[in-house]
């Protein structure tokens, strides 16, 4: 069976730092995964859900067009702020904003964004916090869109979650936005007429070392990691360096949740160095099965109307075992016997068990398909005396 937090998981130096297998939600390795550290910049990441949520009800439209508002302009935001540039008098659509959020990681861009969807900012982060309690994080808490405030809260367990079902729910947004490695703003066609000779454009990279490459704490070049396709970091002097991480090798995806980095220089590159080590010990310890489901037998039913019921699994088949394992699968079936009428579609049946060539890998409950009903005064007294003489 598979044993999560091995015996020679990594060292991580951050604070608090979670790994799932994103397919399974299967928990790998946690070091304080509970402790409470602000965000900072992965903050944009529930504002972008948001986005893509509205996007997807047919809300809004991506290509839409807007002048940003004064209170998003780049010279409104507090100090050492994050920006993509947004002036008075530019033009741009709400996906160059998304843009703008997942690499430069824009908070003038969190500022627009938020104005398009609620009337004012305080409201859209109403919307985030909402959005958080149906997703059932309980410790994640927004007091406003980009992550600036040390008063915006989550833990690495819960944010690895979200990042789980961000990924799952806008698989598209990884292409889109979080692998997208520089992003040029403002273009021509963002000024007006007069400026478009020379627009003032800045380009600027993601912040990924891991997508991008950069330095390492020996300030020596590290090539980009193998499979990273997002997805966001952050800073703030109250959490240090953060980042959420995903990458996906041959059929397998995981989700790295860092927080708490020390708030030092090159602090980044030390959290960039534990994102490389925990993914690393990954694909080299774990891997995602993905088993065809074998054609069940149905399970008998006694003093019903009917003899048989259908099964099905209640779980999801896919799950997350050491890469030694699981190379070749076994199946069988342990039913409850007798199952007796009458039965309402979902009730238990047995278990669905998955061995490889070292044993037991997994067992999935099995569940009826459909309802049994009770049978007649007849069939129930046979099957009373056949049960009776089987036990004999």
């Amino acid at each position: 069976m598979l044993h999560a937090q091995a015996d020679d998981a990594p060292l991580i130096v951050s604070k608090a730092a979670v790994l799932m297998d994103s397919s399974t939600g299967t928990l790998l390795f946690y070091k304080n995964p509970d402790e409470e550290i602000p965000p900072a910049s992965l903050t944009k990441l529930m504002t972008m859900h948001l986005v893509l949520r509205e996007a997807e009800a047919g809300r809004l439209s991506l290509s839409k067009k807007i002048s940003p508002p004064r209170q998003s302009w780049a010279r409104n935001q507090p100090s050492r702020s994050s920006l993509m540039h947004l002036a008075e008098g530019q033009e741009l659509t709400i996906n160059d904003l998304m843009l703008g959020l997942a690499v430069p990681s824009g908070n003038d861009a969190a500022v627009a964004v938020a104005l398009q969807l609620a009337p004012s900012v305080d409201s859209f982060v109403a919307m985030m916090n909402e959005a958080a309690s149906k997703l059932g994080l309980e410790k994640t808490h927004f007091v406003e869109p980009s992550g600036i405030s040390e008063y915006n809260m989550t833990t690495a367990r819960e944010f690895a979650s979200f990042c789980r079902f961000y990924v799952e729910t806008y698989p598209q947004a990884l292409k889109n936005y979080h692998s997208v490695e520089t992003f040029s703003y403002p273009r021509a066609e963002n000024v007006a007429e007069i400026f478009r000779e020379n627009p003032g454009t800045i380009t600027q990279s993601n912040h990924n070392s891991l997508l991008v490459g950069g330095r390492d704490t020996n300030n020596r070049f590290v090539e980009k990691f193998e499979g990273v396709d997002g997805l966001k970091t952050g800073y703030i002097d109250e959490s240090g360096p953060n980042i959420a991480l995903t990458a996906l090798r041959d059929g397998t995806r995981f989700i790295a949740v860092i927080l708490g980095a020390p708030a030092e220089w090159r602090g980044d590159r030390i959290r960039d160095e534990d994102g490389r080590r925990l993914l690393a010990w990954a694909f080299n310890h774990y891997k995602t099965v993905r088993p065809q489901l074998p054609e069940l037998e149905q399970a008998r039913v006694w003093k019903g109307k009917t003899n048989f019921a259908g099964l099905a699994p209640s779980l999801p088949l896919d799950f997350t075992s050491l890469k030694e394992r699981a190379n070749r699968l076994y199946w069988k079936t342990e039913l409850i016997d007798p199952l007796i009428a009458p039965l309402p579609s979902g009730s238990p049946a047995g278990e669905l068990i998955l061995s490889d060539d070292q044993g037991e890998l997994r067992r999935i409950p099995l569940l009826t398909t459909e309802d049994i009903e009770k049978g007649n005064f007849f069939k129930r007294l046979w099957d009373s005396i056949r049960l009776f003489f089987r036990k004999k």
